[in-house]
Protein backbone atom coordinates (compact mmCIF):
# COMPACT_ATOMS: atom_id res chain seq x y z
CA UNK A 1 0.00 0.00 0.00
CA UNK A 2 3.12 2.50 0.55
CA UNK A 3 3.14 3.55 -3.52
CA UNK A 4 -0.58 4.69 -2.88
CA UNK A 5 -1.15 8.38 -4.55
CA UNK A 6 -1.63 11.18 -1.26
CA UNK A 7 -4.56 12.92 -2.06
CA UNK A 8 -5.55 16.27 -0.72
CA UNK A 9 -9.74 16.29 -1.19
CA UNK A 10 -10.93 19.65 -1.53
CA UNK A 11 -14.52 19.30 -0.53
CA UNK A 12 -16.17 17.61 1.90
CA UNK A 13 -20.24 18.28 1.98
CA UNK A 14 -22.36 18.31 -1.30
CA UNK A 15 -21.24 16.77 -4.53
CA UNK A 16 -17.80 15.86 -2.46
CA UNK A 17 -19.22 13.85 -0.28
CA UNK A 18 -20.29 11.48 -3.33
CA UNK A 19 -16.40 11.64 -4.15
CA UNK A 20 -14.86 10.70 -0.50
CA UNK A 21 -18.27 7.68 -0.19
CA UNK A 22 -19.03 6.53 -3.70
CA UNK A 23 -16.43 7.37 -6.35
CA UNK A 24 -12.72 7.46 -4.46
CA UNK A 25 -13.14 4.10 -2.14
CA UNK A 26 -12.74 1.73 -5.12
CA UNK A 27 -9.44 3.21 -6.00
CA UNK A 28 -8.15 2.30 -2.45
CA UNK A 29 -5.54 0.04 -3.99
CA UNK A 30 -4.47 3.33 -5.51
CA UNK A 31 -4.96 6.34 -3.66
CA UNK A 32 -5.72 7.56 0.08
CA UNK A 33 -6.91 10.56 1.03
CA UNK A 34 -4.39 12.46 3.57
CA UNK A 35 -6.06 15.82 3.98
CA UNK A 36 -9.29 16.92 3.88
CA UNK A 37 -10.71 20.91 3.08
CA UNK A 38 -13.86 22.75 3.58
CA UNK A 39 -15.50 26.18 4.62
CA UNK A 40 -17.88 23.85 6.57
CA UNK A 41 -17.10 22.76 9.75
CA UNK A 42 -20.50 20.41 9.90
CA UNK A 43 -19.39 18.89 6.54
CA UNK A 44 -15.54 18.72 7.24
CA UNK A 45 -16.68 16.85 10.71
CA UNK A 46 -18.74 14.00 8.80
CA UNK A 47 -16.65 13.09 6.13
CA UNK A 48 -13.31 13.72 8.08
CA UNK A 49 -15.05 11.08 10.69
CA UNK A 50 -15.82 8.93 7.62
CA UNK A 51 -11.92 8.82 6.60
CA UNK A 52 -10.90 8.46 9.96
CA UNK A 53 -8.57 11.60 9.25
CA UNK A 54 -6.95 13.02 12.89
CA UNK A 55 -8.22 16.31 13.30
CA UNK A 56 -4.34 18.19 11.81
CA UNK A 57 -5.34 16.69 8.93
CA UNK A 58 -8.65 18.55 8.31
CA UNK A 59 -8.98 22.14 7.49
CA UNK A 60 -10.55 25.23 6.73
CA UNK A 61 -8.10 27.23 4.87
CA UNK A 62 -7.12 25.40 1.43
CA UNK A 63 -3.37 27.76 1.61
CA UNK A 64 -2.55 26.06 4.94
CA UNK A 65 -3.67 22.89 3.62
CA UNK A 66 -0.65 22.48 0.81
CA UNK A 67 1.46 24.13 3.14
CA UNK A 68 0.99 20.99 5.64
CA UNK A 69 0.01 18.21 3.61
CA UNK A 70 1.91 16.33 0.82
CA UNK A 71 0.24 15.23 -2.07
CA UNK A 72 0.73 13.52 -5.07
CA UNK A 73 -2.23 15.10 -6.29
CA UNK A 74 -5.68 16.71 -5.26
CA UNK A 75 -9.40 16.42 -6.05
CA UNK A 76 -11.54 20.01 -6.22
CA UNK A 77 -15.23 19.78 -5.63
CA UNK A 78 -16.31 22.82 -4.15
CA UNK A 79 -18.40 25.46 -5.55
CA UNK A 80 -17.14 26.90 -8.77
CA UNK A 81 -16.35 30.46 -7.90
CA UNK A 82 -13.99 29.03 -5.41
CA UNK A 83 -11.97 26.71 -8.18
CA UNK A 84 -9.47 29.27 -9.32
CA UNK A 85 -7.90 29.87 -5.62
CA UNK A 86 -7.88 26.04 -4.94
CA UNK A 87 -6.24 25.87 -8.39
CA UNK A 88 -3.43 28.95 -8.50
CA UNK A 89 -2.40 27.11 -4.87
CA UNK A 90 -2.06 23.86 -6.40
CA UNK A 91 0.00 24.71 -9.05
CA UNK A 92 1.82 26.83 -6.90
CA UNK A 93 2.54 23.75 -4.73
CA UNK A 94 3.32 21.73 -7.83
CA UNK A 95 0.37 19.36 -6.88
CA UNK A 96 -1.10 17.69 -10.07
CA UNK A 97 -5.22 18.60 -10.14
CA UNK A 98 -8.13 16.59 -11.13
CA UNK A 99 -10.97 19.20 -11.09
CA UNK A 100 -15.13 19.05 -11.08
CA UNK A 101 -16.83 21.06 -14.21
CA UNK A 102 -17.54 23.69 -14.66
CA UNK A 103 -13.66 25.34 -14.92
CA UNK A 104 -14.53 28.74 -12.98
CA UNK A 105 -17.45 31.18 -12.58
CA UNK A 106 -15.83 33.45 -15.01
CA UNK A 107 -13.78 33.57 -18.30
CA UNK A 108 -11.35 35.80 -16.27
CA UNK A 109 -11.01 33.10 -13.99
CA UNK A 110 -10.58 30.15 -16.43
CA UNK A 111 -7.71 32.06 -18.21
CA UNK A 112 -5.73 32.55 -14.61
CA UNK A 113 -6.04 29.28 -14.39
CA UNK A 114 -4.74 28.04 -17.61
CA UNK A 115 -1.83 30.67 -17.22
CA UNK A 116 -0.41 29.35 -14.07
CA UNK A 117 -1.19 25.47 -14.67
CA UNK A 118 0.59 25.92 -17.84
CA UNK A 119 3.62 27.71 -15.87
CA UNK A 120 4.12 25.53 -13.60
CA UNK A 121 3.63 22.35 -15.66
CA UNK A 122 1.41 20.43 -13.60
CA UNK A 123 -1.00 17.86 -15.14
CA UNK A 124 -4.81 19.14 -14.59
CA UNK A 125 -7.69 17.00 -15.89
CA UNK A 126 -11.64 17.91 -15.72
CA UNK A 127 -14.10 15.96 -15.08
CA UNK A 128 -16.27 15.72 -17.89
CA UNK A 129 -18.08 12.49 -17.20
CA UNK A 130 -20.67 12.65 -19.64
CA UNK A 131 -18.16 11.68 -22.57
CA UNK A 132 -17.72 7.98 -21.14
CA UNK A 133 -21.53 7.24 -21.11
CA UNK A 134 -21.80 4.00 -23.24
CA UNK A 135 -24.39 5.51 -25.48
CA UNK A 136 -22.54 8.56 -26.05
CA UNK A 137 -19.57 6.27 -26.92
CA UNK A 138 -21.60 3.99 -29.45
CA UNK A 139 -22.78 7.49 -31.03
CA UNK A 140 -19.15 9.36 -31.56
CA UNK A 141 -18.20 5.90 -32.74
CA UNK A 142 -20.61 5.81 -35.80
CA UNK A 143 -19.61 8.99 -36.42
CA UNK A 144 -16.08 8.77 -36.62
CA UNK A 145 -16.81 5.42 -38.24
CA UNK A 146 -17.38 7.75 -41.83
CA UNK A 147 -20.66 4.85 -42.29
CA UNK A 148 -22.91 7.59 -42.58
CA UNK A 149 -20.67 10.09 -44.92
CA UNK A 150 -19.75 13.57 -43.56
CA UNK A 151 -21.57 15.04 -40.61
CA UNK A 152 -23.46 18.12 -41.20
CA UNK A 153 -24.61 18.83 -38.19
CA UNK A 154 -26.13 18.17 -34.35
CA UNK A 155 -28.95 18.78 -32.58
CA UNK A 156 -28.89 18.84 -28.98
CA UNK A 157 -31.40 18.89 -26.16
CA UNK A 158 -31.92 18.69 -22.12
CA UNK A 159 -35.42 19.13 -20.76
CA UNK A 160 -35.61 18.69 -17.09
CA UNK A 161 -38.48 19.63 -14.25
CA UNK A 162 -36.85 21.24 -12.20
CA UNK A 163 -39.53 24.18 -11.62
CA UNK A 164 -39.97 23.55 -7.75
CA UNK A 165 -37.30 25.17 -5.86
CA UNK A 166 -34.12 23.61 -4.75
CA UNK A 167 -35.18 20.65 -6.90
CA UNK A 168 -31.86 21.50 -8.81
CA UNK A 169 -29.84 21.18 -5.71
CA UNK A 170 -28.44 25.08 -5.33
CA UNK A 171 -28.77 25.88 -8.96
CA UNK A 172 -31.61 28.08 -8.01
CA UNK A 173 -29.81 30.55 -6.66
CA UNK A 174 -26.77 30.68 -9.33
CA UNK A 175 -26.70 33.04 -12.08
CA UNK A 176 -26.66 31.67 -15.67
CA UNK A 177 -27.61 28.29 -14.17
CA UNK A 178 -28.39 26.40 -17.80
CA UNK A 179 -25.53 27.76 -19.65
CA UNK A 180 -22.76 26.98 -16.14
CA UNK A 181 -24.24 23.57 -15.11
CA UNK A 182 -25.86 21.99 -17.81
CA UNK A 183 -24.31 23.23 -20.97
CA UNK A 184 -20.71 22.67 -19.28
CA UNK A 185 -21.89 18.98 -19.96
CA UNK A 186 -23.62 19.68 -23.49
CA UNK A 187 -21.53 21.81 -24.66
CA UNK A 188 -18.36 19.89 -24.17
CA UNK A 189 -20.37 16.90 -25.57
CA UNK A 190 -21.18 18.25 -29.18
CA UNK A 191 -16.85 18.95 -28.89
CA UNK A 192 -16.59 15.43 -28.21
CA UNK A 193 -18.83 14.32 -30.62
CA UNK A 194 -18.22 16.52 -33.64
CA UNK A 195 -14.45 16.25 -32.76
CA UNK A 196 -14.37 19.84 -33.43
CA UNK A 197 -14.14 22.94 -31.96
CA UNK A 198 -17.02 26.06 -31.67
CA UNK A 199 -15.47 28.79 -33.94
CA UNK A 200 -18.91 31.00 -33.13
CA UNK A 201 -21.44 30.97 -30.96
CA UNK A 202 -24.65 32.81 -30.91
CA UNK A 203 -27.34 32.14 -27.43
CA UNK A 204 -30.02 33.07 -25.50
CA UNK A 205 -30.77 32.52 -22.20
CA UNK A 206 -33.97 33.81 -20.03
CA UNK A 207 -35.92 32.71 -17.13
CA UNK A 208 -40.13 32.05 -17.80
CA UNK A 209 -42.38 33.99 -15.78
CA UNK A 210 -43.45 30.32 -14.03
CA UNK A 211 -39.80 29.64 -12.68
CA UNK A 212 -38.82 29.08 -9.08
CA UNK A 213 -35.07 30.40 -9.85
CA UNK A 214 -33.25 33.11 -9.60
CA UNK A 215 -31.06 32.42 -12.49
CA UNK A 216 -31.81 31.61 -16.27
CA UNK A 217 -33.25 27.85 -16.41
CA UNK A 218 -33.45 28.09 -20.51
CA UNK A 219 -31.56 28.32 -22.95
CA UNK A 220 -30.88 27.80 -26.63
CA UNK A 221 -27.47 27.76 -28.73
CA UNK A 222 -25.98 27.91 -32.36
CA UNK A 223 -22.45 26.78 -32.89
CA UNK A 224 -20.28 27.00 -35.64
CA UNK A 225 -17.72 24.55 -35.68
CA UNK A 226 -14.46 25.14 -37.23
CA UNK A 227 -14.20 22.14 -39.37
CA UNK A 228 -17.52 23.98 -41.06
CA UNK A 229 -20.37 21.27 -39.02
CA UNK A 230 -23.36 23.52 -36.68
CA UNK A 231 -24.56 22.21 -34.09
CA UNK A 232 -27.86 23.34 -31.53
CA UNK A 233 -28.21 22.94 -28.22
CA UNK A 234 -31.63 23.36 -26.28
CA UNK A 235 -32.03 23.68 -22.75
CA UNK A 236 -35.01 23.54 -20.48
CA UNK A 237 -34.51 22.78 -16.57
CA UNK A 238 -38.57 24.19 -16.55
CA UNK A 239 -39.73 21.34 -18.87
CA UNK A 240 -43.53 20.40 -17.96
CA UNK A 241 -43.82 17.96 -20.58
CA UNK A 242 -41.24 15.85 -22.23
CA UNK A 243 -38.39 14.55 -20.46
CA UNK A 244 -34.64 14.34 -21.70
CA UNK A 245 -33.13 14.68 -17.97
CA UNK A 246 -29.19 14.09 -17.04
CA UNK A 247 -27.89 10.96 -18.63
CA UNK A 248 -30.90 10.67 -20.76
CA UNK A 249 -30.77 13.79 -23.06
CA UNK A 250 -31.25 13.62 -26.75
CA UNK A 251 -28.73 13.69 -29.80
CA UNK A 252 -29.25 13.53 -32.95
CA UNK A 253 -26.46 13.89 -35.77
CA UNK A 254 -27.36 14.67 -39.54
CA UNK A 255 -25.10 13.10 -41.47
CA UNK A 256 -24.68 12.62 -45.65
CA UNK A 257 -25.88 8.96 -45.74
CA UNK A 258 -28.41 8.83 -42.72
CA UNK A 259 -28.78 10.16 -39.00
CA UNK A 260 -27.85 8.82 -35.34
CA UNK A 261 -29.97 9.54 -32.29
CA UNK A 262 -30.06 8.58 -28.42
CA UNK A 263 -32.77 9.52 -26.65
CA UNK A 264 -34.39 8.89 -23.22
CA UNK A 265 -34.13 5.48 -23.70
CA UNK A 266 -29.85 5.52 -23.98
CA UNK A 267 -30.32 3.57 -27.25
CA UNK A 268 -28.29 4.47 -30.25
CA UNK A 269 -29.74 4.02 -33.69
CA UNK A 270 -28.31 4.66 -37.32
CA UNK A 271 -31.40 5.62 -39.64
CA UNK A 272 -30.90 5.87 -43.64
CA UNK A 273 -34.10 6.85 -45.96
CA UNK A 274 -34.46 6.10 -49.27
CA UNK A 275 -37.33 7.39 -51.37
CA UNK A 276 -39.38 4.38 -52.22
CA UNK A 277 -38.01 2.73 -49.62
CA UNK A 278 -38.82 4.72 -46.32
CA UNK A 279 -36.38 4.26 -43.39
CA UNK A 280 -34.94 1.68 -42.18
CA UNK A 281 -33.47 2.30 -38.71
CA UNK A 282 -30.59 0.13 -37.08
CA UNK A 283 -29.95 -0.43 -32.76
CA UNK A 284 -26.61 -0.10 -32.23
CA UNK A 285 -24.32 -1.98 -29.78
CA UNK A 286 -22.94 -0.15 -26.94
CA UNK A 287 -19.20 -0.54 -25.80
CA UNK A 288 -18.70 -2.11 -22.87
CA UNK A 289 -16.25 -0.20 -20.09
CA UNK A 290 -16.55 1.27 -16.10
CA UNK A 291 -20.32 1.71 -15.77
CA UNK A 292 -20.07 5.25 -14.43
CA UNK A 293 -17.65 8.34 -15.71
CA UNK A 294 -16.16 9.25 -12.88
CA UNK A 295 -14.41 6.07 -12.15
CA UNK A 296 -12.80 6.05 -16.15
CA UNK A 297 -11.91 9.25 -15.43
CA UNK A 298 -10.15 8.88 -11.72
CA UNK A 299 -8.95 5.96 -13.35
CA UNK A 300 -7.36 7.59 -16.68
CA UNK A 301 -5.93 10.63 -14.21
CA UNK A 302 -4.04 7.87 -11.75
CA UNK A 303 -2.41 6.16 -15.26
CA UNK A 304 -1.78 9.88 -16.62
CA UNK A 305 -0.04 10.63 -13.37
CA UNK A 306 2.14 7.44 -13.55
CA UNK A 307 2.94 8.52 -17.11
CA UNK A 308 0.21 6.75 -18.81
CA UNK A 309 -1.98 8.63 -21.84
CA UNK A 310 -2.74 11.46 -21.94
CA UNK A 311 -6.49 11.70 -21.10
CA UNK A 312 -8.93 13.13 -23.13
CA UNK A 313 -10.32 15.74 -20.76
CA UNK A 314 -7.10 17.42 -19.77
CA UNK A 315 -7.30 21.73 -19.51
CA UNK A 316 -6.04 22.06 -22.30
CA UNK A 317 -9.16 20.35 -24.12
CA UNK A 318 -11.56 21.89 -21.15
CA UNK A 319 -10.77 25.31 -21.76
CA UNK A 320 -12.11 25.04 -25.04
CA UNK A 321 -15.25 24.32 -23.72
CA UNK A 322 -15.08 26.85 -21.27
CA UNK A 323 -14.61 29.30 -23.89
CA UNK A 324 -17.97 28.19 -25.45
CA UNK A 325 -19.88 28.94 -22.44
CA UNK A 326 -18.67 32.06 -21.94
CA UNK A 327 -19.36 33.15 -25.28
CA UNK A 328 -22.56 31.51 -25.17
CA UNK A 329 -23.53 33.97 -22.01
CA UNK A 330 -21.92 37.16 -23.52
CA UNK A 331 -23.43 36.15 -27.20
CA UNK A 332 -26.65 35.99 -24.81
CA UNK A 333 -26.25 39.37 -22.79
CA UNK A 334 -25.19 41.25 -26.02
CA UNK A 335 -27.26 40.13 -28.87
CA UNK A 336 -24.13 39.29 -31.30
CA UNK A 337 -22.35 36.29 -32.57
CA UNK A 338 -19.32 35.63 -30.40
CA UNK A 339 -16.23 34.76 -31.52
CA UNK A 340 -14.69 31.69 -29.61
CA UNK A 341 -11.99 31.00 -31.98
CA UNK A 342 -10.71 34.82 -30.56
CA UNK A 343 -11.51 34.40 -26.96
CA UNK A 344 -9.20 31.50 -26.97
CA UNK A 345 -6.81 33.61 -29.35
CA UNK A 346 -5.99 35.50 -26.07
CA UNK A 347 -4.63 32.81 -23.68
Amino acid sequence: MSNRKRCLMIGAGGHAAGWIREILPPFAERLEIVGLVDVSEAALAESGDFLMLPSPRRFREIERAFGEVEADLCVVSIPAAFHQRAVLVAAQHGVPVLCEKPLADTWEACRAMYASVRRSGVKMEVVQNYRYNPAMRAMKDVLRSGRLGRLNYIVSRFLDDCREYDSWARRHELPHAMLMDGAAHHLDMLRNLTGADCDEISALEWNPAWSSSKGEFCALCMLHMNDGTRATYEGNATAAGEQNPWHQESYRAECEEGSVTVGADGVVRVHRHTRGGGVVSDEIDTPSGPGDGHAWIVAEFLDWLDDGPTPATTLDDNIRSAAAIFGAIESAHNGEVVSVRRMLEGL
